[in-house]
C-alpha cells in the first residue's frame, strides 16, 4: 500500500485543525484560537509538500499537548449565586 502524498493528508489535517479551533474558541480563548487559525492558515496557503504534511501536523499535536492539564470549562461558564431568602 502506498503512503498517502502530502496533497491527500494536508485536507483532513487542516480541518483537524479547524475543529481545534473550534474548541479553544468554544473555551472562550479567542485570541488562542485566532493565532492557531493564522498559523495553519499561513501554512495550509504554501506548498503542499512533506514539510507543510510535518508543519501542520505538528501543529495540532501542541495543541493537543497544550490541552492537557487545562482546566474544563463548561459551556456557559458563568454561572448565577443563588442566595436563600
Amino acid at each position: 500500500m502506498d503512503p498517502m502524498s502530502p496533497a491527500e493528508e494536508l485536507p483532513a489535517l487542516y480541518r483537524a485543525l479547524l475543529d481545534r479551533v473550534a474548541q479553544i474558541e468554544a473555551q472562550g480563548r479567542r485570541a488562542a484560537a485566532y493565532r492557531l487559525r493564522s498559523e495553519a492558515a499561513r501554512i495550509y496557503s504554501r506548498s503542499w509538500d512533506d514539510r507543510a504534511r510535518r508543519a501542520l501536523q505538528d501543529l495540532l499535536t501542541r495543541t493537543i499537548e497544550s490541552q492537557i492539564g487545562q482546566p474544563e470549562r463548561a459551556h456557559g461558564s458563568q454561572q448565577s449565586s443563588v442566595t436563600a431568602a
